[in-house]
């Protein structure tokens, strides 16, 4: 466990603790943090050396600390004040997702964000229907709407089984005034004796009228194969892995250097995956019917993915003078996918409904994805007021919030192309 330790005024290595103070109070000692509209903490980045027993011991404390006592490292938005872990051991920096500090929200925005993911993807593989054809898009299927018919027709053929099976335990005279019949026929209104040596089964001919059911109607249901659903489905598994890494990022980055430096390429590996695989449902159902464009545009934002996760290795790209670099980079590979939308357009938009209602959830999407790039690389609303948004509202929260809401968006246009390339195939 982290113990604080007490300030044993050492000068300007040391910031003021993030205990409040009295109105008008500046806080005494040295070391008292410029920033005096945002709360700052005692470093924690500093190694405080004590002498116990005369052996020197190196002690590292898990206090929230202020910007100005971070490493170049962690450095990344001045506008953020306060609320910084650094350094911290790996069980407490892990427990901290249970703690108020400034990624305390990004940690838990992607993390849910993960979670919804998960369910859409047991809630595609389990619900969405996997017929094909049209039926398998209605509310009441064609097959559905028969095989109920049946099921009605054999209960009330099981019905008038038990009615006539009852009409023999009734007193011949009640049998007889009922006049109980039978597809016409006159029930006897005498019943045999019941006794143990006589039994009489009486068979009852009863026409299967599901069997008049129109042949075209249950060939509609079952004519031809769903379209596949990998697309879809590798979508997910990219959304899902964006989502995961960025919260782990968050969450374990201010451990070390090493451990910074791992967790942000795979925040940059995730956030290349989600961009291509958005493009495969997309690339993979616009040009069903033409394999050659479909392999162009598939290939295409694969080789694009791989150059940015293989850019964002370089150590020097997470400098925080190349934020609007890496904004842009990953940037133009979303804002490509305008060409394979309008190619899509110029060729269905005036004859497949899918096609119309999946590019107006893909302009949803590019627009709540192109806010939310313009937020982090801005870096508002911290620019306008320094220190107020350390723990909520801060840039990279609402980019978080966008990022979810857009990769939503693109699920809902992955379901309209399954309700269009199930209904029309090639």
């Amino acid at each position: 466990m982290c113990k604080k330790l007490k300030k044993k005024g050492q000068g300007p290595l040391h910031q003021t603790s993030l205990q409040p103070r009295g109105a008008g109070e500046l806080g005494g000692g040295e070391g008292t943090s410029p920033m005096a509209a945002s709360p700052t903490t005692t470093s924690s980045c500093m190694p405080w050396n004590g002498v116990d027993d005369g052996e020197k011991e190196k002690k590292r404390k898990c206090d929230l600390i202020g910007y100005e006592a971070l490493p170049d490292w962690l450095k990344d938005n001045e506008f953020i004040h306060g609320y910084y872990r650094c350094e911290w051991p790996m069980k407490e920096t892990i427990l901290s997702i249970f703690s108020i500090h400034n990624e305390t929200l990004n940690v838990w925005s992607h993390l849910i964000g993960f979670l919804l993911f998960l369910c859409l993807t047991i809630f595609t593989a389990m619900v969405i229907p996997r017929d094909g054809g049209r039926s398998g898009w209605s509310s009441r299927s064609s097959a559905a709407y028969w095989g109920d018919l049946k099921e009605m027709a054999n209960m009330t053929v099981a019905l008038r089984h038990e009615a006539l099976a009852a009409c023999f335990l009734l007193p011949p005279s009640a049998a007889a005034a009922a006049g109980l019949s039978e597809d016409g026929q006159q029930i006897p209104t005498s019943c045999p004796p019941n006794t143990s040596s006589s039994h009489v089964h009486h068979s009852i001919q009863i026409q299967d009228t599901t069997t008049s059911m129109p042949t075209d109607a249950l060939t509609a249901t079952t004519a031809g194969d769903p379209v596949t659903r990998w697309p879809l489905f590798a979508y997910l598994a990219g959304a899902m892995a964006c989502l995961l890494t960025s919260s782990v990022c968050h969450l374990i980055l201010c451990h070390s250097e090493r451990m910074a430096y791992i967790t942000l390429r795979l925040d940059y590996a995730g956030i290349a995956a989600l961009i291509v695989t958005s493009f495969y449902p997309l690339s993979y159902y616009t040009f069903l019917c033409a394999p050659s464009l479909q392999r162009l545009y598939m290939g295409t934002i694969t080789a694009l993915g791989a150059a940015a996760a293989t850019v964002s290795l370089v150590p020097a790209f997470q400098a925080p003078e190349l934020r609007p670099l890496r904004a842009a980079l990953f940037s133009c590979m979303g804002a490509s996918g305008v060409v394979p939308i309008a190619h899509k357009l110029v060729l269905y938009g005036g004859t497949a409904k899918g096609a119309v209602a999946s590019a107006a959830y893909e302009a949803l999407m590019g627009a709540l994805y192109g806010l939310g790039v313009v937020v982090y690389a801005a870096r508002v609303p911290e620019r306008w007021a320094p220190g107020r948004f350390d723990l909520v509202g801060h840039s990279h929260q609402l980019f978080h919030l966008f990022v979810v809401a857009g990769a939503y968006a693109h699920y809902l246009a992955g379901v309209e192309y399954l309700k269009w390339r199930d209904v029309d195939k090639c």
